[in-house]
C-alpha cells in the first residue's frame, strides 16, 4: 500500500461520471457511427454489445479492481500486488507510455472536433457546398500552426483542470461536461429523428438484418466479410472502454470499498453504450432523411454531416450543439487520461500534484506536434504505407497493440496463479454492495477469453499488413 495520502473521489458520482467519461470518448461519437454504417446497421450493433458484455466490460472490473487494492497508478500496482513475480511491472511502464502515445493523437483529433465547434458558432461555415466543406477540412489539416494551435488548446485545457486537482478540477469539471453532453444527445437525438425521411434511418439503425453480416460492398455472400466484421466489433468493444492501459485502474485507486465492481462496471459501460447509440440516433436518422450514405466512413463527422446541417433549418445552431457534444466527449476522454499520466508520475517521482501537471502539459504538448505535423509538413512520411500518416501509426500502436495487449496482461494478471490469482481477484471485486462478478465464468476467462484477444491481434496485424 501507499505510505503517502491518497486522494479520493468525493462522490460516487464523481468516480462514474469521471469512468464513463474515460470511455466515452472519439469511439463513441466519431468511430462507432462510421463503423456501424459501414458494417450494416443494427446487426452489427447488436454483435458489438454482445462483445462488449461478454470481454470489454469484465476485463474493465479486472482494472478497477487491480487499482483498488493497490492503491497505486499502473506504474506501480502489479508490483505492489504481486512483488514476488517482478515481470508483471514491466507492463506498468509500458502501459504507462502508452497513455503518452493515446494523448499524441487524440489530443489532434480533439481540436478539429474544438475547432469546428468554434468555426460553426461563428458561421464560418454557413452556405459552404459539399466540394467547398471538404476543403475546408483539407484547408485545416494543411496549416500546421492552425492544427497546433487547437491541439495546444485541448492540451492547455486538460492541464488546468488537472492542475485543480481531483476534486476540485477533475471530478466537478467532468461531471458539469457530463450532464452537458447528455443534455445535448437529448436535444440533437430529439430535432433528428423528427426530420423528414427519418424514418429510413431508424430502419437501418434498428431493424437488424442479419444477412448484411455476410455481405461484401459488392452485394456478394462472403464469410471473410463476417470475419472482419466480428473483429471490427470486437475491436470497438475494447476501443470504446479504453481498457488495457491503466485509464480505468487509477480510477479504482481513487475509490472507497463500499461498493462492488462489477455492479460500477455495469453503469458506466451502460452510460458508455448509451453514448454510442444516441450518437447513432444522431447522426443516422439525419444523414438518410438529406440523402447522405452512412458508409461515409472517418469523413462522416467533419465533410458530410456539416454539409447537411447547411441544408437543415436553423443548420448553424444544430452545428454547433452537434460539434460542441463532440467536443465535450473527447475532452472528457483527454482530463481522464491526463489524470492518469500525472499520477502515474506522482506515483513514481513522489512528485507534488502542480508539478507533475507542469511537467506533463510540456511533455505532450511536445509529443502531440508530429501527428499535428503528418497532415502537412510531413505528409510525405507514410509509416503504415500509401496513404496513411502519423496519426495512422500511433492509433495502430495504441489500438491495434496496447488496448488488446493490456487487456490480456490483466485478465491473465488476475485469473492465473503466476498473477495475483482468481481468489484474490474476487474477494476485491465482490467487496461492497452491489453485484457480484459470475465466479461461474472461470473457465471462460481462463481459456476463452484469450483466445478471443489473441484473435484480435492476429486479425489486426493481417488487416494492416497482409490484407
Amino acid at each position: 500500500m501507499s505510505e503517502t495520502k491518497r486522494e479520493t473521489f468525493a462522490s460516487r458520482l464523481g468516480f462514474i461520471f469521471l469512468s464513463a467519461g474515460c470511455a466515452i470518448g472519439l469511439g463513441n461519437v466519431w468511430r462507432f457511427p462510421f463503423i456501424t454504417g459501414q458494417y450494416g446497421g443494427a446487426a452489427f450493433v447488436l454483435v458489438y454489445i454482445l462483445f462488449l458484455l461478454l470481454l470489454a466490460m469484465p476485463i474493465m472490473v479486472m482494472e478497477f479492481a487491480v487499482g483498488r487494492a493497490s492503491v497505486q497508478s499502473v506504474s506501480r500496482s502489479f508490483a505492489v500486488l504481486c512483488p514476488e513475480h517482478k515481470a508483471w511491472s514491466l507492463w506498468g511502464y509500458i502501459a504507462w507510455t502508452g497513455n503518452y502515445v493515446l494523448m499524441m493523437f487524440y489530443t489532434v483529433v480533439n481540436g478539429w472536433m474544438v475547432a469546428y465547434t468554434y468555426y460553426s458558432f461563428t458561421g464560418k461555415l454557413d452556405g459552404l457546398s459539399a466540394e467547398a466543406v471538404g476543403g475546408f477540412f483539407g484547408g485545416l489539416l494543411a496549416n500546421p500552426y492552425e492544427l497546433t494551435f487547437w491541439m495546444a488548446v485541448v492540451v492547455i485545457f486538460g492541464a488546468l483542470v488537472c492542475w485543480a486537482g481531483l476534486q476540485s478540477g477533475v471530478e466537478s469539471i467532468t461531471k458539469i461536461m457530463m450532464c452537458g453532453l447528455l443534455l445535448l444527445m437529448i436535444i440533437l437525438a430529439g430535432r433528428s429523428v423528427t426530420l423528414e425521411g427519418a424514418d429510413k434511418g431508424l430502419e437501418f439503425y434498428l431493424k437488424p438484418d442479419f444477412s448484411k453480416l455476410f455481405t461484401d460492398e459488392a452485394g456478394n455472400f462472403s464469410l471473410g466479410h463476417l470475419g472482419t466484421t466480428l473483429y471490427a466489433a470486437l475491436g470497438q468493444a475494447f476501443f470504446t472502454l479504453s481498457i488495457g492501459i491503466g485509464s480505468m485502474a487509477i480510477f479504482g485507486s481513487y475509490i472507497k470499498r463500499d461498493r462492488s465492481l462489477l455492479g460500477e462496471s455495469i453503469i458506466i459501460t451502460g452510460l458508455d453504450t448509451f453514448v454510442a447509440l444516441m450518437a447513432g440516433l444522431i447522426i443516422f436518422p439525419a444523414c438518410f432523411a438529406y440523402g447522405i450514405q452512412p458508409n461515409a466512413g472517418p469523413g462522416l463527422i467533419f465533410v458530410t454531416l456539416p454539409n447537411m446541417f447547411n441544408q437543415m433549418p436553423d443548420g448553424r445552431i444544430w452545428g454547433a450543439l452537434f460539434f460542441l457534444f463532440l467536443s465535450f466527449a473527447a475532452l472528457s476522454t483527454v482530463i481522464a487520461v491526463f489524470e492518469n499520466i500525472v499520477a502515474c508520475f506522482m506515483d513514481m517521482f513522489h512528485m507534488n500534484r502542480h508539478r507533475a501537471v507542469l511537467a506533463m502539459a510540456v511533455t505532450i504538448l511536445l509529443l502531440s506536434i508530429p501527428c499535428a505535423l503528418g497532415f502537412n509538413v510531413w505528409s510525405d512520411f507514410a509509416p503504415l504505407g500509401e496513404g496513411t500518416v502519423v496519426l495512422d501509426l500511433e492509433d495502430f500502436i495504441v489500438s491495434n497493440n496496447l488496448l488488446p495487449i493490456g487487456s490480456l496482461v490483466y485478465l491473465t494478471f488476475c485469473v492465473t496463479r503466476y498473477g495475483w490469482g482468481w481468489d484474490k481477484f474476487i474477494a476485491e471485486a465482490d467487496t461492497g454492495k452491489g453485484a457480484k462478478f459470475p465466479q461461474s465464468l472461470r473457465f471462460y476467462f481462463t481459456y476463452v477469453a484469450p483466445l478471443i484477444i489473441l484473435l484480435i491481434l492476429v486479425t489486426g496485424y493481417y488487416q494492416t499488413f497482409w490484407k
